[in-house]
């Protein structure tokens, strides 16, 4: 049974929604749906080979399109860009949070350790859920956590340069869009939903807090003067973003890699020597542009800088590293209540420590990012953990899969989350 009429807006929809691939913002009434007949290709957005994007006219009972041919549709599209929006989008508000470092920096491993230990993290300590919004967005994310930590050799040493392949420019990781004569490249977010499980304790407030986190990793050369452009917007969605996570490889600067040398007595294994902050102040001129800031105005959103491979560089901080953040706390509003709490102030402490560390080693990196943020925070984080070995073989610093063990990986997520959505992660906030 089918009818023609068009249905009302249902209860529990967004007024308007944030495209995360091209960030344009529309009513839920615009909205494409994708074809599911296979005889429905060609879509000038996209290309021959992709199902038609189309208005609907006519719906199932149960609010679903049909598409030309009389099959039952359930994909979304963005009426500008034609691609795929999950349906998560539609009702949780969107958490923009950008990833960006310079090349070899460790990115790309810090997000599969990162979202990999979220995944356990969230549900176990703090009642929160943190699952795929879309698998196939999230397909090459999910092939490096398994291939980092639950790789079929995972007993047999493998060269960390083995494990996740660079992230480039084009490829896997972008979609091309036509605009008429423009092709546009649009990079392609990683997309989860969170929201409070039924034992939280802000279970009944759940429509507020839960969200669908936006992730974007960039490769290095996208800061390069130039790389962003109307046909290649690679960086434009960091002036949406919450919180931005600038990496920063210590290991990469020839001042803490002399350091090194001297604390252990061996010579740095390090494939490169390169200065890091032009990435930095490239970033920072976008963001300005983008968000119309002007030079001498500070962001008042959180400028998080990760500090990667700190199991290579830790006895430079000058303090053995801190056990993970958090902690059980009586719950304000039940004293005989036990709750898990998110530990800021150790963070800061650890973060106090960092900037200290990067004072005397590299200052310009301080000094480009809190003249950027009134909100600067120093995380060091290692993203395979401690038990990195150099493999005879090849000569590169190499890993047990089954021996990885990330430290802080989820610390620099969770410490932007508890500064931009209070409530949802228990968090203490001062020392007593």
């Amino acid at each position: 049974m089918t009818t023609t009429a068009l249905p009302s807006r249902p209860a529990g929809l967004l007024p308007r929604i944030t495209c995360p691939h091209c960030w344009e913002q529309f009513p839920p009434e615009k909205l494409l749906w994708i074809a599911e007949h296979a005889d429905l290709l060609g879509d000038h957005r996209l290309g021959p080979e992709q199902p038609q994007r189309f208005v609907p006219t006519r719906f199932t009972v149960d609010g679903k399109a049909m598409d030309a041919k009389g099959f039952r549709c359930d994909l979304l599209a963005c009426p500008n860009c034609h691609l795929s929006i999950p349906r998560s989008l539609l009702e949780l508000e969107p958490l923009f949070l950008s990833i960006f470092g310079a090349p070899a920096s460790g990115k790309s491993y810090f997000l599969a350790a990162m979202t990999w230990e979220l995944r356990k993290v969230l549900p176990l300590l703090f009642q929160s859920s943190f699952t795929d919004a879309d698998p196939v967005l999230n397909q090459q994310l999910n092939e490096y956590e398994e291939s980092v930590f639950a790789g079929s050799n995972s007993d047999q040493l493998v060269p960390l340069a083995n494990l996740i392949r660079k992230t480039e420019e084009q490829g896997d990781l972008y979609d091309t869009v036509s605009f008429g004569n423009q092709m546009v490249s649009y990079p392609r977010p990683f997309l989860f939903t969170m929201h409070p499980s039924r034992e939280h304790r802000k279970a009944h407030d759940a429509a507020r807090l839960a969200r669908t986190i936006c992730l974007y990793d960039n490769a290095g050369e996208s800061f390069q003067p130039g790389k962003d452009s109307v046909s290649s917007p690679v960086t434009r969605h960091m002036a949406q973003s919450r919180v931005l996570f600038f990496v920063f490889d210590p290991t990469q600067e020839g001042r803490i890699q002399r350091q090194i040398e001297q604390q252990s007595a061996v010579e740095v294994q390090s494939a490169r020597s390169m200065r890091q902050e032009p990435i930095l102040h490239e970033a920072i001129a976008r963001i300005r542009r983008f968000a119309g800031l002007k030079q001498s105005e500070k962001h008042k959103r959180p400028l998080v800088v990760i500090l990667t491979k700190f199991d290579r560089w830790f006895r430079l901080l000058g303090a053995d590293p801190l056990p993970n953040p958090w902690q059980k706390v009586r719950a304000p509003s039940n004293p005989n209540e036990v709750i898990q709490a998110f530990d800021a102030p150790a963070v800061e402490i650890q973060s106090d420590l960092a900037r200290a560390f990067l004072l005397k080693s590299c200052p310009e990196i301080v000094t480009a990012a809190e003249n950027y943020s009134e909100s600067v925070t120093y995380i060091p984080v290692t993203a395979v953990g401690w038990n990195v070995a150099i493999d005879t073989k090849s000569g590169l610093p190499a890993i047990k899969p089954s021996e990885a063990e990330p430290y802080w990986a989820t610390v620099p997520f969770l410490y932007g989350l508890s500064r931009t959505l209070p409530g949802l992660i228990p968090t203490i906030a001062k020392r007593k």
